[in-house]
């Protein structure tokens, strides 16, 4: 099984994990039809339909599939574009960022380092510190509690 190093959030430091790989069948049986439509199909959600945008508290938001640490919920803004917006990753080593021309333009695809989850994209108009917004699918996450690490 092909190895990945991630930081881990809990244990503050950089591991190295399993890839996580499984077929698109069992990905399909584990996730909503909206859950694998986007984190496997790398669909897109309705904006404005997260329901993280209530979520102010200290914490970390995870892939949904497979449990990695993405973005610190001290890193995440109000975008005004209808999607959930951080202008850090918890950690390089946690996301990959790969070229997408799918809609006839190069933008930044955000995928999960462990699980290859497509996460959404990241742009170059956001706020300090790091003028970068990664606008990430809210299905594609799941939300931890800072008293839950």
């Amino acid at each position: 099984m092909p190895k990945v190093r991630i930081y881990d959030v809990k244990q503050d430091k950089v591991v190295t994990v399993d890839r996580l790989e499984k077929p698109d069948a069992e990905w399909k049986q584990m996730l909503t039809k909206e859950q694998y439509e986007i984190t496997t199909r790398k669909g897109t959600e309705v904006p404005d339909t997260c329901t993280f945008d209530a979520v102010h508290g200290p914490g970390v938001f995870r892939c949904l599939r497979c449990d990695t640490d993405l973005f610190w919920s001290s890193t995440k803004f109000n975008s005004g574009t209808g999607w959930p917006s951080y202008y850090e990753a918890v950690s390089p080593l946690n996301v990959w960022q790969q070229p997408d021309t799918s809609l006839g333009r190069l933008r930044t695809e955000i995928l999960c380092a462990r699980c290859g989850s497509h996460l959404g994209h990241v742009f170059d108009d956001g706020p300090p510190p790091t003028g970068k917004r990664y606008c990430i699918n809210g299905l594609a996450l799941k939300f931890v509690p800072q008293s839950e690490l």
